[in-house]
């Protein structure tokens, strides 16, 4: 009686204990509601051979961003990744998954860890995957431990596979309601990550040197020490790690929507639509991630969802004004983006000359920026927060370094006419100070300015292209876009606004003389009298 009392706390304990770890992450309600669905009511325990089955991938199709090529490791990495996930984690009985087993492994897989082991627990997914599928990643793990050292290096083509793999497990079943989903897997272009990566870990002592407007990564052959990859990740990309936890999520939420529970069903991901909605924006789908996973918040899934309507064929009203089809200048982006108070990227493509080893030639690149609160017209930085990013050629991101408050500055000419002796610059401006903006785009977005980081303390430092130098470079306006990521609310507010402008717009124009005065003592009526009868009395006549 006793040994069994003992064995039924310890049991009760256990069981309270891991409850309590998954009720932290929030998916303990999920946990509950897809064991009851998939347990064995005879044993009380989840089969384990189906629900690995449940964590299977399987595409009819890949299709690539810029038609890169995918090559065969990818795709045997995704045969084993289900398999190989639940194989790590989850640990079963002779008779199946008991309820603390199940819960277990939930947990240490997408429980709550500091930032190190959460990219160790996504790199040793990723290394039990590649083992699996039969290929030896130079990988080492000291131990079992999630926070263990990792020892080795990562090639350029393991590292496009890696961040491949991150993708599909990100955005898995995502796109599940949309009606066009038929099983076609479409990986975006992260070329720009990738040379991110390269350039951080490269050891500029070693006196190797690349050329990034020239580089094709798919024919890089480098060996990146692991060690500096993990830092280039905690520093650029830290929501990385968060795609697995929704790729458990989205297997778990789906075994609970399957009536029958009876297998997979069909794997669904972003289909060719993603890859038309963006094709002619500046906003591709790899641009878009790449700035998503610079920080954990929920400005990540808004900036994603604004590359992937529901619809193809629907208009993508995240998109608030685009200078190809709006025209330039700074009127027509305020009659896009007056009213909009949420938050606001803008994307900006330009060309200039850029020097490289003693030789000029016209490049062309892009930079954004996030306006935390949206436009406003003032004669003065304004902001609490905010963003730079270096986007094409290479990725990098510049958050707020903390030391002063010159987020944004955008300012329209003054209506009234009044003189000013001294007027503020008319334009768009990020960092530094007025007339010494870090970023700065005229009146017309014809052209814009682009100083050192030393000009500016409100961001981080760093170059926002490449070989941009000391000395303040102007570069001609290609295209401007402004992406709307305050959702479906904040859109439905700037409308009413819009309509609400338009509508006093319109009474202003309308006269009402009734109004101002008598029809017959007032001077129109007097003027028009005058015209049509010079020689008739007038009151001034006595």
């Amino acid at each position: 009686m006793g040994a069994s009392s003992s064995t039924d706390n310890k049991e009760s304990s256990e069981k309270r204990e891991i409850e309590s770890l998954a009720a932290s992450t929030g998916a303990l309600p999920l946990l509950q509601r897809s064991f009851s669905k998939l347990v064995d009511s005879q044993t009380n325990t989840v089969p384990f051979q189906s629900f690995k089955q449940s964590f299977g991938l399987s595409y009819d199709s890949i299709t690539t961003e810029g038609g890169q090529k995918v090559g065969d490791l990818f795709p045997r990495l995704l045969e084993h990744l289900g398999s190989s996930l639940v194989d790590l984690f989850f640990v079963p009985d002779k008779e199946g998954l008991s309820w603390v087993e199940f819960a277990r492994g939930y947990v240490k897989c997408c429980g709550r860890m500091s930032a190190s082991m959460s990219f160790n627990t996504l790199l040793r997914v990723y290394y039990v995957t590649a083992k699996n599928a039969g290929f030896s990643p130079k990988l080492e793990f000291e131990s079992d431990e999630a926070d263990c050292k990792i020892n080795g290096s990562i090639s350029i083509r393991e590292l496009l596979v890696f961040l491949w793999i991150c993708w599909t497990m990100s955005w898995d079943g995502r796109s599940s309601k949309a009606a066009e989903m038929k099983g076609c897997l479409f990986l975006p272009d992260i070329s720009h990550l990738i040379l991110s990566a390269v350039v951080s870990c490269i050891d500029s002592e070693s006196g190797k040197s690349l050329d990034v407007w020239e580089t094709d990564v798919s024919g890089l052959e480098l060996e990146l020490p692991i060690g500096k990859f993990l830092t280039w990740a905690f520093m650029t990309v830290p929501s990385l790690t968060e795609c697995l936890s929704h790729f458990c999520n989205s297997r778990l939420q789906n075994l609970t929507s399957v009536e029958d529970g009876s297998g997979p069903s069909k794997s669904t991901a972003v289909d060719d639509s993603a890859s038309k909605t963006s094709e002619n924006t500046l906003l591709t789908c790899g641009r878009a991630w790449a700035i998503s996973l610079t920080s954990k918040s929920i400005l990540s899934e808004e900036i994603l969802s604004s590359c992937f309507p529901c619809n193809s064929n629907e208009t993508n009203e995240h998109l608030l004004y685009r200078s190809y089809h709006h025209g330039k200048g700074m009127n027509r982006l305020w009659s896009n983006v007056e009213g909009y108070h949420a938050p606001i990227l803008v994307i900006i493509s330009a060309s200039c000359e850029v020097e490289h080893e003693g030789t000029s030639s016209e490049r062309k690149w892009v930079i954004g920026a996030i306006l935390q609160h949206g436009f406003e017209n003032r004669d003065a930085f304004y902001g609490s927060s905010g963003n730079l990013f270096s986007i094409s050629p290479v990725f990098h991101a510049f958050s707020s370094s903390g030391k002063e408050k010159n987020f944004a500055y955008s300012h329209l000419h003054p209506s009234g006419g009044v003189y000013d002796a001294h007027p503020k610059p008319v334009g768009i401006g990020f960092g530094g100070t007025l007339g010494n903006e870090r970023i700065f785009i005229d009146e017309d977005f014809a052209k814009i300015t682009v100083r050192h980081h030393a000009v500016d303390k409100t961001y981080q430092s760093g170059s926002l292209f490449p070989n941009q130098g000391y000395l303040p470079v102007e570069a001609l306006v290609l295209d401007i876009e402004a992406w709307g990521l305050g959702g479906n609310k904040a859109r439905e507010i700037q409308q009413a606004y819009q309509k609400r402008e338009e509508l006093f717009t319109n009474q202003r124009r309308k006269i009402d003389l009734k109004t101002f005065t008598n029809w017959e003592d007032s001077p129109e009526k007097m003027m028009m009298d005058m015209m049509g009868n010079p020689n008739a009395p007038r009151k001034e006549d006595r």
